[in-house]
C-alpha cells in the first residue's frame, strides 16, 4: 500500500467521496483539459492464469484524452504537427506524471513517459497512450560474460546481479554509479577502469573478476548495506580481487581507489584496497589503503611487491567512534616527467553523520616508496567488512589537492530509482541476453518466480521466488460487498492445479574452461606519440569475455594473452610503462586499444620482428548437464490426479538449490487449485498497489472472508464522474483439502463395461428366438449377464 495521510484516510472512509487528479506532462499541469483517463497495472507471464501472480513483469499503461484551451481545439495544439510550442508538451518520450485522490489529497498514480499520441481531426480530442519506467529500457540488453565462473566452480553473479546490471545500462540505479563508464575515446577524460557494485555477484560491470572468493566465505546482505546489497565476511580477512578493464601506465596518471563499507557489519577491524601495476622483469609494484576501525588509523602504503615499502598514516576519531555507512577511499597522484615517481596520496572519507575527513597530502620522499615505469595489473580487496560499490577511476582529477567534495560524493551525478530482493539465485555462467533491457529482465522474471515493475513513483522493485511463498496474517486493505465490491466473480480451474512440478537446472560443475583458438596479429602497428590506436579481433560468440593484454618485456617469456612493445619497428628494446593498454567486447568483436603517452612512437612487434599481438579466447570445455528437480504433493494428486508442471528449461536456473527453490514454490502456488477472483469493481483507493493483500468480505452471495493478492488492476475515470477500479485477485491459499462427505463419486469407467454376456451365454438361455420373444427382456438387460448365468 502506498503511505497515506490522516486526512486522506478519513476522506476515503466518508460516505460521499469529491474525486481529484493530478495530470503533468512535460512538467505543466493538463488536468483540467482530461475528458478521461485509464490506468493499467498487471503481471505478465507465461504460468497458469491462476498461478500469474508469481513471476512476470508488469508495465503499468496511461491512456488520456485531452480536449484543446481557450476555445483551440485540441489537435491544433497537440498534434503531431502542432506547432512545437504547444505540440512538445504531448511528444513521444515526453514526461508523464498522474495522481490520483479524493477531497482535494492525492497520491502517485503513474509516472512514465508519452508512447504515442493520435489527433482525431475535426473534434476536440487528443489520445495520449505512456509507459511506465520499463520505456527507459529499451536499449540493447548486454551482460558481461567473464569465465571465471566455470573456470573455478564457484558463483560468480546471481539473477539479482543481472538486473541490477541491466537497470545501470538504463540509467537506473541502486547505488552510486561508475563515475565515467564510457568508452575511453579521448584519453583525457576520468575513465572508469572498475566498477564491481557487489549487488550479488563479484562479477564487475567494468573490469572482470580474476581470483574468486569460495562460496562457503562470505554472503550477501541486504540489511545494514550501505545502499541495497554488500558482500558481506564470515570471517576475517576476505580476499578478492579483479583485473581492470584498462592497464593504465604510471608513472603519468591521478586515480582514485574507493568503496563504501558498513563498519556496523564486520568480521574484524580492516579493509584494505590495493592497485597491483607490472614492472620489467617480473616485479609488481602497489599502491594500496589500509583502513582501521579500531582505532581510526588509515595507512597508504607504495612499495615493491614482496620487497619494501613505505607508508603515510592519518588518524580519524570519527571512524573509530561512529558504526555505520562509510565511503572511503584514496587519491594518488603519481605525475612526473622522469621514468619513476613517488606518488602523492591522500586520504578521502565520508562518515554515516555526513562529516568529512580529508587526510593531508602525504608525497612520499623513502626510495622503497618509488613506483617505476609499470601497468596496472590487479586490484585486490581484503576486508573484513560488508562492502558495496568498489570502483578505481583513471584520470579522476588534474591533482589530489583542488579535487572537490562534491565530486567525491557523486552529488547530483545520481539518484537511486531501484530496489533489488535477496540474491537467492546463483550463476555461475552468465547466460547471454537478447532483446531490450526490458525483455531480458521479463526473461529472467519469468525464469525464476521473481517479479519487475515500476511502483506509481517510478521506483523499479525486483522480488524473488520467495516474494509470494507464505500465506500472509493480515491485509493491506478489507473490501466488502456492503460497501466497496460492485460485482465480484469467483473462478476456480483444474488448470491451476499443479502437483508434481519439476524445474529443469543446468549443472556447471563438470564443466571447465580452456583456451580457445589463439589469435595472432598480422601486422606490427605503430602507436604514435599522444596517440590511439584501435583494433578490432573476432572471437567467437560462445567464447566469454577476456581481459586487456598483459604487456610483456623481454625478461619474462608470456606465450599467451600478451603484446609486446618495441621502440623500432624490426623490434628494438622492449617498452613498458608507456602505453595504456584497453578493451572492450561489442558483439563478435573483441577491441584492444592502445595509447601512447610516450614522447616517440612504439611498434607491437616482437624481440625478432613479428606482430606481438596475441589474443586467447575463452571458452567451456563442455556444455552443461541438463537435470531436473521435482517436488510433489500426493494427498492432491490422490484428490485430483497427477497435474504436472515442467516449468521451461532455462539458462537462469544453474544449480540444484535453486532447482529445488523454484520447484518448491511452484508446488506452494498450485498443488491446490487456489481461486481467482476477476473483474472486482470496487470504490476506488489509490493507495493500492501490484502485490498488496486484499482481505475479500462477501456476506451477500459467496459467503466469503478470503486473503488475495493483487495481480492486476485497472482505474478510469471520465470526467463528471467518479474513477472506478477494477481489480484481479488470486487467493493466497486454498479452501482446505476435499473431504467428499457424504459423496461416492463414480469412476472414470462405465462399471457395467467388460459385464455384458457373450453370445453364448444367451443361447444357453433362450434355446430358441421363440422362447427370447416371450421372454420379451430389453437389449440392455439381455446384454448384463445375470448370477450364475
Amino acid at each position: 500500500m502506498q503511505p497515506s495521510d490522516q486526512k486522506l484516510d478519513a476522506a476515503l472512509a466518508a460516505p460521499e467521496r469529491a474525486p481529484v487528479h493530478s495530470t503533468r506532462l512535460g512538467g505543466k499541469d493538463l488536468g483540467a483539459q482530461l475528458q478521461s483517463w485509464k490506468v493499467e497495472r498487471a503481471y505478465s507471464t507465461d504460468l497458469p492464469e491462476a498461478m500469474r501472480a508469481f513471476s512476470g513483469s508488469a508495465a503499468a499503461q496511461f491512456e488520456a484524452q485531452l480536449t484543446g484551451a481557450d476555445g483551440v481545439p485540441a489537435p491544433h495544439l497537440y498534434s503531431a504537427w502542432a506547432r512545437r510550442t504547444t505540440g512538445d508538451v504531448v511528444r513521444p518520450s515526453q514526461s508523464v506524471v498522474h495522481e490520483t485522490g479524493v477531497a482535494g489529497h492525492t497520491l502517485p498514480a503513474f509516472r512514465g513517459t508519452v508512447r504515442s499520441r493520435s489527433a482525431a481531426s475535426g473534434s476536440d480530442t487528443v489520445t495520449i497512450q505512456a509507459l511506465d519506467g520499463a520505456e527507459r529500457l529499451r536499449g540493447p540488453a548486454s551482460l558481461p560474460r567473464p569465465y571465471h565462473g566455470v573456470s573455478t566452480g564457484r558463483r560468480i553473479a546471481s539473477t539479482a546481479w543481472c538486473v541490477d546490471e541491466l537497470l545501470r545500462q538504463g540509467g537506473i540505479d541502486s547505488c552510486p554509479p561508475p563515475r565515467a563508464p564510457l568508452a575511453d575515446t579521448d584519453d583525457t577524460s576520468p575513465f572508469t577502469v572498475l566498477y564491481a557494485s557487489l549487488h550479488g555477484g563479484v562479477n564487475a560491470s567494468y573490469g572482470q573478476p580474476e581470483s574468486v572468493p569460495w562460496i562457503g566465505d562470505y554472503d550477501w546482505i541486504r540489511d545494514g548495506a550501505p545502499f541495497e546489497m554488500a558482500l558481506m565476511p564470515k570471517a576475517a580477512a576476505l580476499t578478492a580481487s579483479w583485473m581492470p578493464r584498462s592497464r593504465f601506465v604510471v608513472p603519468g596518471k591521478v586515480y582514485l581507489v574507493e568503496a563504501w563499507v558498513s563498519t556496523a557489519k564486520t568480521r574484524g577491524n580492516k579493509i584494505e584496497l590495493k592497485t597491483l601495476f607490472d614492472r620489467s622483469g617480473g616485479a609488481y609494484g602497489y599502491v594500496s589503503g589500509v583502513f582501521d576501525i579500531s582505532n581510526g588509523a588509515i595507512r597508504i602504503y607504495s612499495g615493491t611487491q614482496g620487497g619494501p615499502a613505505w607508508y603515510f598514516e592519518w588518524t580519524s576519531s570519527k571512524l573509530a567512534a561512529l558504526r555505520g555507512n562509510w565511503h572511503i577511499g584514496f587519491l594518488v597522484n603519481t605525475k612526473s616527467s622522469g621514468t619513476s615517481v613517488l606518488p602523492t596520496v591522500q586520504p578521502l572519507l565520508t562518515g554515516p553523520d555526513g562529516s568529512h575527513f580529508v587526510g593531508g597530502m602525504g608525497t612520499y620522499t623513502d626510495p622503497a616508496a618509488s613506483q617505476p615505469r609499470a601497468e596496472l595489473y590487479r586490484i585486490e580487496m581484503v576486508t573484513d567488512m560488508a562492502v558495496e560499490c568498489l570502483q578505481v577511476t583513471d584520470r579522476i582529477w588534474t591533482d589530489t589537492a583542488t579535487y572537490p567534495r562534491d565530486e567525491w560524493e557523486q552529488k547530483g551525478k545520481w539518484v537511486k530509482g531501484a530496489v533489488l530482493d535477496e540474491a537467492d539465485m546463483p550463476l555461475f555462467n552468465v547466460p547471454k541476453v537478447s532483446g531490450s533491457q526490458w525483455d531480458a529482465i521479463t526473461e529472467i522474471a519469468r525464469a525464476t518466480l521473481s517479479t519487475a515493475e515500476f511502483d506509481e513513483q517510478g521506483v523499479f522493485h525486483w522480488r524473488g521466488p520467495a516474494r509470494f511463498g507464505k500465506v500472509p496474517t493480515g491485509a493491506d486493505l478489507t473490501v466488502t460487498t456492503r460497501r466497496d465490491i460492485a460485482t465480484l466473480t469467483i473462478s476456480e480451474e483444474i488448470d491451476a492445479c499443479r502437483n508434481h512440478c519439476v524445474q529443469p537446472y543446468q549443472d556447471w560443475s563438470a564443466a571447465g574452461r580452456a583456451d580457445g583458438a589463439f589469435i595472432d596479429d598480422t601486422v606490427v602497428r605503430e602507436i604514435k606519440p599522444g596517440e590511439s590506436v584501435e583494433v578490432p579481433y573476432a572471437i567467437a560468440e560462445d567464447e566469454f569475455d577476456i581481459g586487456p593484454l598483459v604487456v610483456t618485456d623481454d625478461s619474462v617469456v608470456n606465450d599467451g594473452h600478451r603484446v609486446r612493445f618495441g621502440t623500432a619497428v624490426t623490434g628494438g628494446t622492449a617498452v613498458k610503462g608507456v602505453v595504456t593498454v584497453s578493451c572492450r567486447r561489442e558483439g563478435p568483436s573483441y577491441i584492444a586499444r592502445f595509447t601512447n603517452t610516450g614522447t616517440t612512437s612504439v611498434w607491437t612487434v616482437t624481440k625478432d620482428g613479428k606482430p606481438s599481438v596475441r589474443i586467447v579466447p575463452q571458452k567451456a570445455t563442455g556444455d552443461p548437464k541438463q537435470r531436473n528437480w521435482a517436488w510433489w504433493n500426493t494427498i492432491s494428486q490422490r484428490h485430483y490426479g497427477r497435474q504436472q508442471y515442467t516449468a521451461p528449461a532455462s539458462d537462469w536456473v544453474q544449480n540444484s538449490t535453486a532447482a529445488s527453490l523454484l520447484s518448491k514454490n511452484m508446488l506452494i502456488a498450485g498443488q491446490y487449485p487456489v481461486p481467482v477472483l476477476g473483474e472486482i469493481e470496487v470504490l476506488h483507493d489509490p493507495r493500492l498497489q501490484l502485490g498488496d493483500v486484499v482481505r475479500v468480505v462477501d456476506t451477500a452471495g459467496a459467503q466469503l472472508d478470503t486473503f488475495a493478492w493483487v495481480v492486476g488492476m485497472r482505474t478510469s475515470f471520465t470526467a463528471g464522474g467518479a474513477p472506478q477500479q477494477t481489480l484481479t485477485l488470486r487467493g493466497t491459499s486454498y479452501n482446505g483439502v476435499p473431504v467428499d462427505e457424504g459423496l461416492t463419486p463414480d469412476g472414470p469407467l462405465d462399471p457395467s463395461y467388460g459385464a455384458q454376456r457373450k453370445y453364448a451365454q444367451v443361447t444357453a438361455q433362450y434355446a430358441t428366438l421363440a422362447d427370447l420373444m416371450a421372454g420379451e427382456p430389453t437389449y440392455r438387460a439381455l446384454l448384463t449377464a445375470t448370477g450364475g448365468a
